[in-house]
């Protein structure tokens, strides 16, 4: 046979060696066995007669087997053998569903299109409310609590998921090697909450805020939490805790109460990065030190200031990476996909701030859609073309950094079917 010399590039692959023939669909085996790749790693040997994906798990299966599926999309496969395998664990992305619902059926849309790029978390944050009340009245104030149990009547959303819901999530998540991470968020944020019981809130229940200087204000979010954390299979929980402004104090209270709280139910507690708000100094003393830190904002807490600490981090930054649908920030209309192809990596910060290539303490990243415009009009098929149209050039870069060997025109045209 004649060597196929087509480029073997669309999904990039760590290391590519080719061989002699094409491959057409036709046989394609799974075998678990020890490749040194670690845990989502995989080995793709292409012959003309058969496909065969090797790894040490279901996940790496599952990977390798998402990376056939694209190239058998282009046509005809040529013969070789691929080892690849991630730079970074977590490759997530966060939907808002707090404040605007998605059907059950757009969730698996989107599962299934994270799994063809190896995406490998879903950040579902499961409730919040507008930002800005009506006339400054926040019992006017639109929220939602995505969650419904029996235990807390009155909390859940008329649209919210049941427990068949949450178990059809996990089920697709797992069966495309995703893994689900809630979010339950709190102190601020918490108009549900409020809702649920006034006397809880800061300002006699007129704000967001709960009232931590009332101990039964920590204790419902974490009865809450206890509630559905035999729902959740993944082994994180994420608890919010941005953005409160009340008392430093308080909420470092509030913070470590929580991530006690949640190792306790056998979970990695995980919260997003506030501490330079609070604290000009960035001063980390006295936090527990063993919670997952989404960097979602220089100001709040970026790399700059995290360079002291031990805390594992994830890239959620908002300038490079939020989305708000139709919002004049934020990248309303979609993420800026040929500058993050050219200049961006998970290590890769706004505003020339970043972290060392390889550096111990980077997870990953988090993109993140965010429904801050809760009275927009705009449906929720909009969120995920905003989603869709981003999501193969940050995989690419979550699994890899490189630029898969293309000009990014070329490599947006390949990596669509």
């Amino acid at each position: 046979m004649v060597k196929n010399e087509r480029p073997f590039v669309v999904p990039a692959l760590q290391e590519w060696t080719g061989g002699e023939g094409v491959f057409v669909p036709g046989v394609v085996r799974r075998e678990l066995a020890p490749t040194g790749l670690g845990d989502e790693g995989y080995r793709l040997e292409i012959t003309p007669d058969a496909a065969t994906v090797t790894a040490e798990t279901e996940r790496g299966l599952i990977h390798g087997a998402a990376t056939l599926d694209q190239l058998l999309a282009r046509g005809p496969v040529p013969c070789g053998v691929a080892e690849d395998w991630p730079n970074y664990p977590v490759r997530g992305y966060l939907l808002d569903v707090g404040r605007r619902y998605v059907t059950p059926e757009l969730i698996h849309r989107l599962l299934r299109l994270m799994g063809r790029f190896k995406l490998n978390e879903l950040q579902l944050h499961l409730n919040d409310n507008e930002i800005k009340p009506p006339d400054g009245d926040w019992n006017r104030a639109l929220h939602g609590f995505r969650l419904r149990s029996a235990a807390f009547p009155g909390l859940a959303s008329p649209e919210s998921y049941s427990r068949a819901d949450w178990d059809g999530f996990e089920d697709l998540a797992a069966a495309h090697g995703i893994t689900l991470v809630p979010e339950i968020d709190a102190p601020a944020h918490a108009r549900s909450f409020i809702a649920y019981d006034p006397s809880l809130g800061h300002d006699g229940g007129d704000s967001d805020h709960l009232d931590l200087a009332n101990p039964a204000a920590t204790e419902l979010v974490k009865a809450v939490i206890t509630e559905f954390v035999p729902w959740f299979r993944g082994p994180a929980v994420h608890f919010g805790a941005d953005e409160y402004y009340q008392s430093k104090e308080l909420w470092q209270r509030f913070f470590n109460d929580m991530a006690a709280h949640i190792r306790s139910l056998g979970k990695q507690p995980r919260a997003w990065g506030g501490f330079t708000r609070l604290s000009p100094t960035g001063d980390t003393t006295g936090f527990d030190p063993d919670v997952v830190v989404n960097s979602w904002n220089n100001g709040f807490y970026g790399p700059e200031g995290a360079r002291g600490d031990t805390y594992p981090l994830i890239n959620s930054n908002d300038a490079l990476l939020y989305l708000v649908p139709e919002a004049d920030y934020y990248h309303g209309h979609g993420l800026d996909n040929e500058w993050l192809y050219d200049h961006w990596e998970p290590h890769v910060f706004a505003d020339g701030e970043r972290l060392d290539p390889g550096d111990p303490r980077l997870l990953g990243a988090m993109p993140a859609l965010w429904n801050d415009l809760v009275r927009a009009s705009y449906p929720q098929e909009r969120m995920y073309e905003l989603i869709e149209d981003s999501l193969p050039v940050l995989a690419q870069k979550m699994w890899s950094g490189s630029k898969a060997g293309l000009p990014y025109a070329e490599f947006s045209s390949r990596a669509r079917p």
